[in-house]
């Protein structure tokens, strides 16, 4: 008999009052939008693993707090702007240039990673531009 890897994954995680971490509208919106492309027991909006014969529709997709151990843990990850907004468990911060909400990879991330790179670019140039300008010719 083939083993269900759905029990072997951590329980949930609750709040202090013991209640489960709830969404907004916006987060349900893009956390259905992620479960429907990279959720692998989602099928159709139905969930396979709870699948017995008859068609369930995915709790996690009708639900505005996080449900499925599978979701929370497998998928969640992917996005972890979307995993950091739901659980405030990493620090979030917002991107000097853009605006954007970003997860720092250090405590001294400024930038979002798209914008990171054109400002690494613009300050490369600069410092490039001040050596070649103190060379005495």
């Amino acid at each position: 008999m083939k083993e269900n890897l759905y029990k072997r994954l951590p329980s949930l995680e609750r709040r202090p009052d013991g209640s489960l971490y709830r969404m907004t509208p916006a987060q349900r919106k893009q956390a259905n939008s992620l479960i429907r492309w990279e959720c692998c027991n989602c099928e159709g909006g139905d969930c396979i693993a709870l699948d017995d014969g008859d068609g369930h529709t995915c709790p996690q997709m009708i639900s505005f707090s996080v449900c499925c151990k599978w979701f929370r843990w497998s998928v969640l990850p992917l996005v972890g702007t979307l995993e950091a907004e739901i659980f405030r468990d990493k620090d979030l911060k917002r991107c000097e240039v853009c605006g954007g909400v970003f997860v720092p990879k250090s405590n001294r991330g400024k930038y979002c990673p798209d914008c990171a790179a054109r400002v690494h670019r613009r300050q490369k140039a600069e410092s490039e531009r001040k050596r070649r300008s103190s060379v005495d010719n």
